[in-house]
């Protein structure tokens, strides 16, 4: 019986070492795609630089505010691993926020008509409305200033709108870097996981291996 366990605990090893060093393959083939593509995105940007000027493709022409167009998400899998993706940001979003802020300047008019229609008679009366009206007008500024700046902007837009093909390769390049930089953390830690369990295996073969010898002389002395 402890030979036959023994036997198994050795093939489930093999099975734990070969799906390990599968993985660390595939990272590294990873990490050399990884590293490529980040040499040529640099070296894109170069090429834009040299075309447009230093001036011209630099943090100053950033924008004053910056929305991320992708967001990286962590689930766990049922098997316990941690996959991580890329999700772009949908423009749900801002659409609605416009609504919020045309739903703000529809109520604004009607409760401003309503005063009107009452026309209170004392001057009193009129200062308060009137004070009421500005304090209701303020927090219509902050809405405008979301509709001037829009998340889902084209990066490129703040280097100009006739921009070189080098720039668009950079970007083109960056992108592909942030997939590949979800996969790879995904395969992180999948090799994380298939090696615990590689360490795990080898200590139950080391236990049955010792086993081994305490059963062979129990044989013996039979």
């Amino acid at each position: 019986m402890v030979g036959e366990k023994l036997d198994g605990s050795a093939l489930l090893v093999d099975e734990k070492l070969l799906h390990f060093m599968d993985q660390l393959e595939l990272l590294e083939e990873k990490r050399v795609a990884l590293n490529s593509l980040i040499e040529q995105g640099w070296l894109s940007i170069s090429k834009a630089r040299y075309s447009m000027g230093n001036k011209q493709v630099s943090a100053l022409q950033y924008a004053s505010e910056i929305e991320p167009l992708v967001c990286v998400h962590a689930r766990t899998l049922d098997n316990g691993e941690v996959d991580f993706f890329t999700k772009k940001v949908e423009q749900s979003c801002s659409n609605e926020t416009e609504k919020d802020t045309s739903s703000v300047e529809d109520i604004g008019p009607q409760e401003e008509g309503v005063r009107r229609r009452i026309k209170p008679k004392s001057d009193k009366t009129n200062k308060d409305a009137c004070e009421e009206e500005r304090s209701e007008k303020t927090p219509e500024v902050t809405p405008v200033r979301q509709k001037e700046h829009s998340p889902q902007q084209d990066p490129l837009k703040w280097f100009g709108i006739l921009v070189p093909q080098s720039l668009k390769q950079a970007q083109s390049s960056f992108k592909q870097v942030i997939e590949l930089s979800a996969e790879i953390a995904t395969l992180q830690t999948a090799m994380l996981k298939t090696r615990q369990e590689l360490v795990d295996s080898m200590k139950n073969k080391q236990a049955l291996q010792e086993k081994i010898p305490a059963a062979q002389s129990d044989q013996t002395v039979e």
